[in-house]
């Protein structure tokens, strides 16, 4: 099996560089690529990219910020691997839990695998950040009949056809909930493992916010009553 390995990259000159050596350190249980979409950084994001020698990175640039969706959509456009899993390049997750993410999947117990984050207070930046990705995940939950610990979590594995089979349109943070609204209604479940996790605050470059939650809810919900497509005969 070989695995991509996704990286949407927006302004991150002060973290880039140690994160990819972060990435390509780790000893992964099978063959990895690593696609990183530089989405129209305005730092020293491209430079960076541009020094990097290494064969399992390949490196993609939009000319224009587009948004966290539409960089993994063109990372698993380009992806060669069977399954996928998302990184982002903030150091806020540890690459060292992606081999626990790929476990479940090569013993065969599982397709979907989410790394599910355990907010302790030595990982959580804000109170109302933790309550609103709570709050996010509950209403998934309510919405689809379902259990799962973390609908926003970064660590999404799965394989890359099914990915590119739920057609996400999103191309912000929205593209968390509309992956896991999608799934859901499949009867999708996805098998989580804890990961760790390290918040970084708003001086550090954090970017989400709390219209992303309401959006999120507002997604869960469209997906959830949307009709579905008729079937050709």
């Amino acid at each position: 099996m070989k695995l991509s390995i996704l990286m949407p990259v927006y302004n991150e000159e002060a973290r880039l560089a140690n994160a990819l050596k972060q990435a390509l350190a780790v000893d992964y249980p099978c063959e990895i690529e690593l696609v990183v979409v530089n989405d129209g950084s305005s730092d020293r994001t491209g430079e960076i990219l541009a020094g990097v020698d290494d064969t399992r990175v390949r490196v993609i640039t939009h000319a224009k910020n587009a948004g966290k969706g539409a960089a993994i959509k063109t990372a698993v456009d380009s992806a060669e691997g069977e399954y996928m899993v998302i990184l982002d390049a903030d150091l806020e997750y540890d690459p060292q839990d992606i081999p626990r993410l790929l476990q479940p999947v090569l013993d065969g117990h599982a397709q979907v695998v989410y790394g599910n984050r355990t907010f302790g207070s030595h990982s959580a930046y804000s109170f109302w950040y933790v309550m609103g990705n709570k709050g996010v995940t509950t209403a998934a939950n309510v919405l689809y009949n379902s259990y799962i610990g973390d609908l926003e979590t970064c660590f999404k594995l799965m394989p890359v056809a099914l990915y590119r089979s739920l057609a996400i349109k999103s191309r912000g943070f929205g593209m968390e909930a509309e992956v896991t609204g999608k799934l859901l209604r499949q009867r999708i479940r996805p098998y989580e493992v804890p990961i760790s996790y390290r918040a970084r605050g708003r001086e550090e470059g954090k970017k989400i916010t709390w219209k992303d939650g309401v959006e999120a809810i507002w997604i869960l919900a469209r997906e959830r009553v949307r009709k579905p497509k008729p079937t050709s005969r």
